[in-house]
């Protein structure tokens, strides 16, 4: 399975999702997750932003060998699973890839998903959407300008999304 993580200058929150997602791979023995992210804005050839970096490392990623790249249609294409950040950003891969609608969440909306549903795969994700609607936004925040803890926040908030998804989605049943 390759997760692809979506933000906006893919040097925060998408390289949080996509070096935690391997981390976790790494961690649990799951050989066939790879990871990667876009920006829809990106910065691109910009590492990992400093506080998001430290941040990252202090949840077990590894921020280094980081290079930010823009979102064409061809990532968005390759990937089984897109993770976006926000509503936004969601909209702005389907524009690109409207083919990969049953494929594309925010990171809150799939974790939800998971969890209301008991959603094991993708599809099943998917075909809980319409089952499982919410009316309030399903944004991660944008740290970028803001202190150290509202960094700290945010990558609290995508790891504690990330986990329980991966673990219900990325591992093969037993």
């Amino acid at each position: 399975m390759h997760i692809l993580f979506v933000c906006t200058g893919n040097i925060c929150r998408s390289p949080t999702g996509e070096r935690l997602a391997r981390a976790f791979a790494e961690e649990a023995g799951i050989t066939d997750l790879t990871a990667s992210s876009a920006g829809t804005r990106a910065l691109v050839g910009h590492a990992v932003e400093p506080t998001a970096a430290l941040v990252l490392e202090g949840l077990g990623g590894d921020p280094s060998n980081f290079r930010a790249r823009r979102l064409t249609t061809a990532i968005a294409s390759e990937a089984d699973l897109i993770l976006a950040m926000t509503e936004r950003h969601r909209d702005k891969i389907l524009a690109l890839a409207p083919s990969q609608f049953k494929r594309t969440f925010t990171l809150r909306e799939a974790a939800r998903l998971a969890e209301e549903s008991a959603a094991t795969t993708v599809a099943e994700l998917a075909g809980a959407r319409p089952r499982y609607q919410v009316q309030e936004s399903e944004d991660v925040a944008d740290p970028i300008g803001a202190d150290e803890e509202t960094f700290h926040a945010v990558g609290l908030e995508i790891a504690t999304l990330l986990g329980p998804l991966l673990r219900r989605i990325a591992i093969p049943a037993q």
